[in-house]
């Protein structure tokens, strides 16, 4: 991968957004490869990781809008299954689709000098995902942030609950390291648990809920008992169906 970085630090995996020359705007390649990331942090043996990305000018500007990806496949939990822990580190500018990467991970440490924006309203285009955020903060706080599009400081973030820790840009990987490799030392099955109880919880908005249901029925699209039946179907016989 090269526009998604992979890193095993101990039983840490550190997935970077790896656009520094495009302040590390989501293009469709960029989530192709952070849906493999997480694919691959579901099934390996990395018990957390943090969100990141290369440079210290932005997190993300958001969508490249020369080449816009649909954001729901590479969200963490919506369009890849993690139960597992995930703390984003968000140095410099953080804006739209990227503000809804770090709306999904568990835990945010934010540089203080680093700003959210959500500016589709602006813009004129939206993908719906961030009406979760209503369910994860104050209300009133939530629609002031989606409806006006203006920067949010990491201070602001951190009085309003988006944020967990607000540290110097030099510290913010020290800090998500640290949240990571002490949730790495906890019980998974008592993590994932939580994690799995907390979104069932969690309202859910209508982008959402269908980014999860077509996450399923694209599971089974792409399966090997879809493959089977349809094989069995032109051979005339009885399907050989494996639940995968």
């Amino acid at each position: 991968m090269s526009t998604v970085l992979y890193e095993v630090r101990g039983r840490v995996a550190v997935i970077t957004l790896n656009r520094p020359d495009k302040l590390n705007a989501l293009s469709k390649e960029l989530g192709a490869e952070l849906a493999e990331a997480w694919t691959r942090f579901q099934a390996g043996p990395e018990r957390a990781a943090v969100l990141t990305a290369a440079g210290d000018r932005a997190f993300s500007v958001g969508a490249d809008l020369r080449d816009p990806p649909e954001i729901w496949p590479f969200a963490p939990s919506v369009g890849v299954h993690v139960d597992k822990p995930v703390v984003a580190a968000v140095n410099g500018i953080c804006v739209g689709g990227a503000f809804i990467l770090v709306q999904f991970c568990d835990l945010c440490v934010m540089a203080e000098d680093a700003t959210f924006v959500y500016p589709e309203a602006k813009v004129g285009l939206s993908g719906g995902l961030i009406a979760s955020v209503a369910a994860r903060v104050p209300h009133k706080i939530a629609m002031e942030f989606m409806m006006l599009g203006e920067p949010m400081t990491a201070a602001r973030a951190y009085e309003t609950g988006m944020v967990n820790r607000v540290v110097p840009q030099a510290e913010v990987m020290d800090a998500a390291m640290d949240y990571a490799e002490k949730l790495a030392g906890l019980a998974p099955m008592v993590l994932s648990t939580l994690k799995r109880h907390v979104a069932e919880m969690l309202p859910k908005g209508p982008s959402e809920r269908a980014g999860l249901a077509r996450r399923d029925l694209e599971a089974i699209r792409s399966s090997s008992d879809f493959a089977e039946g349809a094989a069995a179907f032109r051979e005339k016989r009885a399907p050989d169906f494996t639940g995968r």
